[in-house]
């Protein structure tokens, strides 16, 4: 009986320390924790316009409008870019029926002229690059020349060494009758006005004005009209170069 008893309790030790001993050999293992990617930092563009533009110049048939390239892709463009041209804003603000278009030079600050454009007519500019990309935010308005109403020309009928007379001829050259006419010049010297017949002077500093008088104003299509200066000067010009309007 005690032998029993013995042996019984010996192979429960034996059992008992085998179970200790494995758990005590296999260790038991932690799960790591797996890092979190960090997210792509987003470009943030500044709040400004890409790409600015004005009319800095303008002739009966054509506009020259200036440009500057503020920044570059992504936020902005790289020359060259297109100068696309409207009839209305309308077809300006969808990108629609073009009637001109022009491209730049290589300059992040230029300009471009545009020609063979209808005199007097006002068009709506755009902007878009060399890869296709159009400006979303520019959109305004340029206007060609009107066509000269009217021409004048200056003939100088005598001289001294102090002062000279000049006629002007002013014709209209239009095919409508006008109302009213106006002759400007800017003097190269010390010119002044003495006197004027046929018309009214208004000189301010070096730029004169002579508009017509209340008799000779209206001129029939291919009509004249004459008015006369004295002026003083210590150097009598070649000539005068004359601007004639309405």
């Amino acid at each position: 009986m005690l032998r029993m008893f013995l042996a019984v309790t010996t192979m429960a030790l034996a059992a008992w320390t085998g179970t200790t001993s494995a758990a005590e050999a296999t260790p038991t293992s932690t799960p790591s924790a797996t890092p979190t990617p960090s997210p792509s930092p987003t470009m943030t563009c500044p709040p400004a316009l890409p790409i600015t533009g004005s009319v800095t110049g303008a002739t009966t048939t054509s506009v020259t409008i200036s440009y500057a390239i503020l920044f570059s892709p992504p936020c902005g463009y790289n020359p060259p870019m297109t100068i696309s041209l409207f009839a209305s804003r309308e077809d300006a603000q969808r990108w629609q029926a073009p009637v001109a278009e022009a491209v730049s030079g290589p300059e992040r600050n230029g300009s471009v002229t545009i020609g063979r454009l209808v005199p007097n007519t006002e068009y709506w500019y755009r902007f878009s690059d060399a890869e296709g990309r159009r400006d979303p935010y520019l959109i305004s308005s340029a206007r060609t020349a009107p066509l000269a109403a009217c021409r004048a020309t200056a003939t100088i009928d005598a001289r001294w060494g102090s002062g000279f007379v000049v006629t002007t001829t002013v014709r209209n050259t239009g095919a409508q009758p006008l109302d009213s006419w106006r002759v400007s010049w800017r003097w190269s010297g010390d010119e002044r006005v003495q006197t004027v017949w046929g018309g009214a002077a208004e000189t301010v500093g070096a730029d004169v004005t002579v508009r017509n008088a209340s008799y000779n104003g209206t001129l029939a299509p291919d009509g004249v009209a004459t008015f006369g200066l004295l002026v003083a000067t210590s150097a009598v010009p070649d000539g005068l170069t004359l601007t004639c309007d309405r």
